[in-house]
Order: C-alpha cells, then structure tokens, then sequence
C-alpha cells in the first residue's frame, strides 16, 4: 500500500539512526511516538555542536562564547514563536516540559485570578498533567473544578462540555488531542464558547503540535503548551506560549537569577516577561538544538506529515479491526483523529473477563522488536470510566510506513494465538 507521494520514507528513515537498530534480533518497529519521538542526525549534531562551539551561559557575560550562545536562545525562541503563528516571541516561555508549562500557568495566572466561587471547566479524557495541576490549584484559591464527562465508546461528551461553561466559568483547559484515543478536539468552537462568557482556553497540544499545523491565532486560544521531545527535539525543553497581555501582569513562578530586575535584601521586583518566568540557567542546548527538530518538520511539511499520519492511522484502524477479539477505543473510522490508536485484546469478545493484560501484550511484541506503551497513560479517569485497568497503544509517527503496521498486525495475530492456547 503506498502512503502519500509527499513523504520519502526511504529517505527519512535513514536520517533517524535509531531505526536501524535491532531489539530482540528483530528490526526496531518503534510504535511508542506519543510517549516520546526519536530523534533525527541533525537533532542530536546540533545538541553536540553547542557544547562544542558556544558552551556558554545566556543572558550575563559580555564574552564571545556568551554572546553567541545568547543569540542562538533568543533565536531558538522565536523559531519556536514562527512555528505555531505566534506574533510575539515573548509570549513564548521555556519550561522543562508540558507538565511544567501547564503548571507555570496554574501557579501564575491562577493564583493571581481566581477566587471562591470561580470555575475550572475540563474534561475527562485528559493526561493527569492537564488535570492535577487545576485540581490543586482549584484547592488552593477555592474555585470549583468541574469535569465534562466522557461517553461509552470513549469520545468526549461535546454536549456535556458545552452545558458546564457558564458565566461563572474563568478557564477551560482542554487537550487538543487525546493521548490514549487520538481524538482531535474542536479547539476553536470551544474557544468561542470560553471566550463568550470572559473565561480563557488553555489548551494542552503535547499530542498535537507534532503532528497537526497549529497557529494560535487561527485558534484563538489564550494560552497553550507542548514538549520538544514529543516532536523530534531533545528531552528537558517545554514550552509555554500565552498572549503577553495575559503574561505581563502576572507575578513569577519561582525566584532566583534571571527572573529579576533589582533585589534588594527584603524585596525585589520583576524582569520583564518572558525572563520573569525562567530562574535559574535554562537548558541552553536542547533549546537551541529545537530549532533543528522544527526546521525538519517545516522541511517536511506538517500538511504532508498529517496526510501521512491520517491514511497510515486509517489502515491501521481497518487492519486492527479484522483481528479477532481486538477492540479499538476512541473516535470511529472517518472522525477526526490524530496516529494514535489504542486497544485491548480479548479472547472471548463477548467476555470482559478474557481481557489479555496490555503489559502481556506489550511484553509478547517487544519480543517481535515492537515498541508499543502498555498502561493507563496517566489517564486514569478515563481507564476507570471504561472499566479497564489499561490500554495498549500503537501511536505511529513521520517515520513510520506499512511494513511497521504489518510487522504490528502479524505479532498481533501471534499473540492471540499464543493466549488462546
């Protein structure tokens, strides 16, 4: 089956080194993209180029090396504004990761907004990142947190959502996309309904700004984060973005070197944004070495990379649901969806209690070489609305094609066998 004539996968394969590897005496099948991505060649030569040509710290010396390093960081920064249709790069805030991002933006504007009486509206089909951070701050400052529901078959209950923003409501934060279903939520209707009432979106693209063309202003979402490592980039680089007029008023995350403008001994005021919000030397490298991962994506291109994603997800859907015993969760075929699809296997359809453990099952296809995620997916909510302990999960990247889903559906097919005996 041939994929889509923008991607030659030849090509992109041999510029990831890790996919030439061997597990288990079988060729690497790496299934596991929404966990974390692999890296190209010219990710991981940038990382060693900065360490090598301008190891420096930013913002302090008046030396070459600091200069230099300086520059790339606050280049890095907005390469990463460019990417997601942001105006300004100083709306763009680096963080550690997506949970830090998320958190950054609770303990700031949350802290500094709300009050009893006030109202968190998200859902239950988010990542606990995108969830223990608005329960705890809904503790700390007496707002209430309120949960839109999930349906039977695992989609988001729209309706439900819908009925809970209220004028009481002042922030919905929601998952562009799903990390156990792929289901790809409609952001921008969401946001009208957010924006109607004066409340902000918040909107946790960690699963979609990999794969799907994001501009912010399209959107009219107020604030949004996502990881490095999820989209090609290194480990230990987040990002926060936030309209500035949102960012400018609000107090720092934490106190230490950068963040300030003048200290005294019993107080201190603030650096401008975004240097209020990064204390401390920030992961200088990896930041710089982003920049490469989104030069190669754009290089791609993320509409040829989401035709890619959406015609291999699709196969894989129609193939998955021939074996027997096999169920699917989340959108049906046809609904948007991003290339992530997960399932459980079952001996007896008809027999919940047949279930084969997805960490079996993940066991048995590591064996075959097959990296999958096997687990709740910090989405126990949803694994309880459910009534499943887990899911096993296949989420399928750029630099997948057809023989990776065959290799999957083969190992699939062995598995039953192997429990049916």
């Amino acid at each position: 089956m041939a994929l889509t004539r923008a991607l030659d996968m030849e090509r992109i394969r041999s510029e990831f080194p890790i996919l030439g590897r061997q597990v288990h005496g079988h060729r690497l099948v790496y299934l596991d993209s929404a966990a974390t991505s692999q890296k190209p060649r010219s990710v991981i030569d940038a990382v060693s180029r900065y360490y090598e040509d301008i190891n420096s710290n930013v913002h302090r010396g008046v030396h070459y090396l600091a200069d230099q390093a300086t520059e790339a960081y606050e280049n890095a920064r907005a390469r990463v504004a460019r990417f997601i249709g942001a105006d300004d790069p100083r709306g763009i805030v680096y963080t550690r990761n997506t949970t830090e991002a998320i958190n950054l933006f609770a303990r700031t504007w949350g802290v500094a907004t709300l009050k009893p009486g006030d109202e968190i509206v998200t859902t239950e089909i988010e990542h606990h990142s995108n969830l223990v951070p608005w329960q705890m701050l809904a503790a700390l400052t007496g707002a209430t947190l309120r949960v839109a529901p999930v349906r039977p078959d695992a989609t988001l209950d729209l309706d439900a959502l819908r009925g809970l923003i209220s004028p009481r409501t002042r922030l919905v934060a929601m998952s562009h996309c799903s990390n156990v279903t792929g289901a790809i939520h409609p952001i921008e209707e969401i946001g009208r309904l957010a924006h109607a009432v004066g409340a902000l979106l918040f909107v946790d693209a960690a699963q979609s700004a990999p794969h799907i063309p994001l501009d912010v202003k399209a959107l009219d979402v107020d604030a949004i984060a996502f990881s490095s490592h999820k989209m090609l980039g290194p480990t230990g680089i987040g990002i926060l973005w936030a309209k500035p007029e949102i960012l400018e008023p609000l107090p720092p995350f934490m106190g230490g070197g950068s963040m300030i403008r003048e200290v005294w001994t019993d107080h201190a005021t603030w650096a401008d944004i975004p240097a209020r919000f990064e204390a401390g030397t920030p992961n200088i490298a990896d930041a710089i070495a982003f920049v490469e991962a989104l030069d190669y994506l754009d290089g791609i291109g993320m509409n040829a990379i989401r035709e890619h994603e959406t015609t291999l997800a699709g196969e894989a859907l129609a193939r998955l649901g021939e074996i027997p015993g096999l169920r699917i969760y989340g959108p049906p075929t046809g609904a948007p969806r991003s290339a992530v699809v997960s399932f459980n296997l079952f001996i007896d359809p008809a027999d919940p209690d047949s279930l084969v453990h997805p960490h079996d099952v993940g066991t048995v296809l590591d064996a075959a070489g097959i990296a999958v995620r096997a687990g709740h997916h910090c989405c126990n909510p949803l694994m309880r609305k459910l009534d499943i302990p887990a899911t096993v999960r296949a989420s399928f990247y750029l630099y997948n094609d057809i023989d990776d889903l065959d290799t999957l559906v083969t190992a699939l097919r062995n598995c039953r066998e192997m429990f049916d005996r």
